[in-house]
């Protein structure tokens, strides 16, 4: 079990993997040492065979509150963020692509958890989650801006495939929070329930998804991402290649028979 003072919470309890930013007194804000417990944490899960969905969370009130600021222009603390060297700093963002990527590169669904304010660099780790579940706290914030940044965590990428072109280009030139009703109504938000049951139906996704055919959804995820990058003709010639894969799966045929039978199915990822 880790400590409670670790800065990253893993917990893994039937196929789901909960990781709990543990910074509450910060707002969950992200430090070097965070981002390095969450890189080696969706390093040691992809390999783990035993977890098939991921839930991202944050300890307290808030889910993210972006970057540490005393680790920006002006603050106490040296990092690579405030060297005097611009290839020092650019080096730097090294961490936030390896956390960004890696959540996408995984071969498992991640679920983000958004318990309070998303902002910054917190947004952006939310996005690149493949869902998100929020409550009536829930707020998301693009705030580089308000801070003279551009968002240096993704943000340009991300926003758009979430939310629409318009609707990112409004967050990122205005800085304005945007909260869990318009978050539900452009995408953002997945499903939006009381605080209350937040864990509870994060939980239920993630179990849904955790006992789902490992193969199908591995590929699933790989062809929903990569599918942005393709052509249409392209796109379908790797689902083609994808679904002979699944097509000749135990899995596929576990489903199939449990259909028939009118059972749940019991996967094995083979």
């Amino acid at each position: 079990m880790p400590s409670p003072t670790s800065l990253l919470l893993v917990d893994r309890s039937d196929r789901v993997a909960k990781l709990t930013l543990n910074r509450p007194e910060k707002l969950n804000s992200l430090t070097p040492e965070l981002v390095g417990e969450l890189i080696a944490a969706i390093g040691e899960i992809s390999d783990d065979d035993d977890i098939g969905v991921i839930v991202i969370t944050g300890a307290g009130r808030a889910f993210c509150a972006g970057a540490d600021v005393g680790g920006l222009g002006g603050g106490k603390e040296q990092t690579a963020y405030t060297s005097r060297s611009a290839d020092d700093i650019r080096r730097g963002f090294s961490g936030a692509q390896a956390v960004i990527l890696g959540l996408q590169r995984i071969e498992k669904p991640v679920i983000a958890m958004v318990n309070g304010v998303a902002a910054g660099a917190g947004m952006d780790l939310a996005f690149a989650c493949d869902i998100r579940v929020g409550t009536p706290n829930t707020r998301f914030l693009a705030a580089y801006i308000k801070i003279g940044l551009f968002p240096g965590w993704g943000g340009t990428w991300l926003y758009p495939r979430v939310i629409g072109l318009a609707k990112a280009a409004e967050m990122i030139y205005t800085g304005d929070f945007m909260d869990a009703t318009e978050a539900h109504r452009v995408g953002a938000l997945n499903k939006l329930v009381e605080p209350d049951d937040l864990e509870s139906a994060t939980m239920e996704i993630a179990a849904k998804i955790a006992n789902g055919p490992t193969i199908a959804l591995r590929l699933a995820k790989l062809n929903l991402y990569k599918g942005l990058e393709l052509d249409l003709e392209t796109a379908m010639k790797f689902a083609a290649a994808a679904e002979t894969i699944t097509l000749t799966s135990e899995d596929h045929l576990e489903g199939t028979q449990a259909f028939r039978e009118k059972r749940a199915p019991k996967y094995q990822g083979r």
